[in-house]
């Protein structure tokens, strides 16, 4: 660390304090304002409720600029203001919390007869102008250093990534832009303090800084904003340059989290701290890596001798094997759900459909023993396995045993896991563009990126990176969705699917039906679609979402989370939004 940081009269933190206390004044403030626009609302009069969806995106602006810091450092106290709007379940004593918040006015306010809902806009106002007007009370022996501060800001930055420009926060409102420059300029006073002290060359950050404000500020309007532009040509450069100066200026964290401060941007390859998602302690070696690529067809798991992994996830089909449902153990019968592509599947805190387990080397161990899938008895394949002198060599070797030593189950869970592992390529259209070959998307699917990030929604759920339930800014939590997914694709006739998901093991109503977000990476490959298997194409899966679910389409699902609003998607958008996933199609011939 440089100096001027190092001694405690030169600190940022008073000046920083000093303009959280004004920024959540001014946002007290608004609170006071929405309610009275809130209380005013009449449906005969649609002005009233114009002025309240107005309040509304200024009470949003100005949470903004107190963002990076409030759920950097006060990250339970910030839930009450602009978590999602729907019941987050507290694993694993299942308990969760009731709706409130911005977002939750938010999908009251844009109901046909808003003032239905006007004792509960009294509520949540009430409740969120007694919390801001408290906020400065968090700040009673603040630890945070100047070390804390940069490192909230480069958090933020992913947030508007992620989560901004996407309308992730309004997806009614659309105000994500403004709310992304609200949240940039906010960052941008924090860090010219620290520029001003800093001896580092810092000409870069700052040019770049100004450039994606500029840009925010001269392209508003949500549906129309060229996001891929954005990103190239400003947040990109703006984070790279950030995490050069950080390192110049001493100011980067003492601890590490999921995301890589040595990454170019969120979307390289090493966006993510891979070690996050191993249980694995050290290095995997290569000849770990070979061997669980064998295991991973190795019929001798099976207690048929006939099944293996790649039965179900073939290497030569993108890891999956084009049915809605697996064939399972016993003749002319199928597993309960469709057997998903593996690929990237290391990057997910949760693995299944329903999330109930959490890591592959425990996925790996569940199918194996499934009677369904390869039912396999542990003791048998041991034994079998013991017996392939070229196997226990091999596990011997790897594991550091001596001649004698037997293969034990927990290595054949790992060793396969260690090779899943490895299954993430990276090398698509999409990621060439993003690595700086401009020439390797067409306009459609630029044109797709966008819907995608924007009107679309999709990322909404998708999210940036991987495009699958890892929740940013941090990724340390796996998202479960509820979609209304229909038992066949069968629009004009739509029929619940009866699969309760998650609530089978986790008996909370609010998880009925609810299942892993998984990656739409290589979607244009890996039909059929859903947890059943029940969409053949991603045509007929587009036109689902364009509807809203089930829940748009007419039935009954009580906590869906998907928004049941259409998304009045044209027949181009949609074809765009395809070319689009087709783009992220990767070259799987080294693996």
């Amino acid at each position: 660390m440089t100096a001027s940081f190092r001694e405690k009269n030169d600190t940022c933190i008073p000046q920083i304090l000093t303009q959280f206390r004004a920024d959540s004044k001014t946002f007290a403030a608004s609170i006071s304002t929405l309610d009275s626009a809130l209380h005013q609302i009449n449906s005969t009069k649609p002005q009233t409720i114009t002025n309240a969806k107005k309040a509304l995106v200024s009470s949003r602006l100005a949470y903004k600029r107190i963002e990076y810091f409030l759920e950097y450092f006060f990250y339970t106290s910030s839930r009450i203001y602009n978590r999602a709007p729907k019941n987050e379940i507290e694993e694993p004593y299942l308990e969760y919390q009731e709706l409130a918040g911005l977002q939750y006015i938010e999908t009251m306010l844009f109901d046909s007869i808003p003032e239905t809902h006007k004792s509960v806009f009294q509520e949540q106002t009430k409740l969120l102008s007694l919390s801001a007007n408290d906020l400065n009370a968090l700040l009673y022996k603040f630890g945070g250093t100047d070390k804390h501060i940069p490192e909230a800001v480069r958090i933020e930055f992913v947030r508007i990534i992620a989560l901004g420009i996407t309308g992730f926060d309004a997806p009614l409102l659309k105000s994500g832009i403004e709310e992304s420059l609200s949240a940039l300029e906010s960052s941008r006073e924090v860090l010219n303090l620290y520029l001003e002290k800093s001896k580092s060359d810092a000409s870069n950050l700052s040019f770049y800084l100004n450039q994606s404000i500029l840009y925010l500020k001269k392209n508003p309007d949500f549906e129309t904003f060229d996001r891929l532009e954005f990103l190239t040509t400003c947040l990109f450069p703006l984070q790279n340059n950030f995490e050069k100066w950080i390192k110049s200026a001493g100011l980067e964290p003492d601890k590490k989290g999921i995301l890589n401060s040595e990454a170019q941007n969120i979307f390289s390859e090493n966006a993510l701290n891979d070690k996050a998602f191993s249980s694995k302690k050290q290095n995997v070696s290569q000849a770990e890596i070979a061997l669980g690529k064998k295991l991973f067809s190795e019929t001798l798991l099976s207690g048929n001798g006939q099944k293996s992994c790649a039965s179900c996830h073939n290497p030569d089909n993108y890891f999956m094997d084009g049915l809605p449902k697996s064939i399972g153990f016993a003749p002319k019968t199928f597993v309960k759900r469709n057997a998903p592509s593996i690929l990237y599947s290391k990057y997910q805190h949760s693995q299944f459909w329903d999330g109930r387990v959490k890591s592959l080397e425990n996925q790996i161990e569940n199918v194996i023993r499934d009677s369904l899938e390869m039912n396999g008895k542990i003791n048998e394949i041991l034994t079998k396995l013991n017996a392939e002198k070229h196997y226990q060599k091999a596990f011997q070797k790897i594991f550091l045993k001596k001649n004698k030593d037997k293969i034990t189950e927990k290595e054949i869970y790992r060793v396969i896991a260690s090779y899943v592992e490895t299954l993430n390529p990276y090398n698509s259209s999409f990621d060439k563009y993003m690595q700086g070959n401009k020439a390797a998307l067409t306009e459609n699917q630029i044109s797709g990126f966008n819907l995608f990030m924007g009107k679309a929604q999709c990322a909404t759920c998708h999210f940036a990176p991987l495009f699958n339930g890892l929740i940013p800014p941090l990724y340390t939590l796996t998202e479960f969705e509820i979609l209304g997914t229909t038992k066949t694709d069968n629009l004009e006739k739509p029929e619940n699917d009866q699969d309760e998901g998650r609530y089978h093991f986790r008996p909370i109503k609010f998880y009925k039906g609810a299942f892993k977000t998984p990656t739409v990476r290589n979607s244009a490959k890996t039909a059929p679609y859903m947890h059943n298997g029940a969409f053949k194409s991603l045509e007929t899966l587009m036109e689902f979402y364009n509807q809203g679910g089930g829940a748009g389409m007419g039935l009954s699902v009580p906590s869906q989370t998907l928004s049941s609003a259409k998304l009045n998607l044209t027949e181009k958008e949609k074809n765009d939004i395809i070319a689009f996933l087709n783009a992220l199609t990767d070259d799987l011939s080294d693996i």
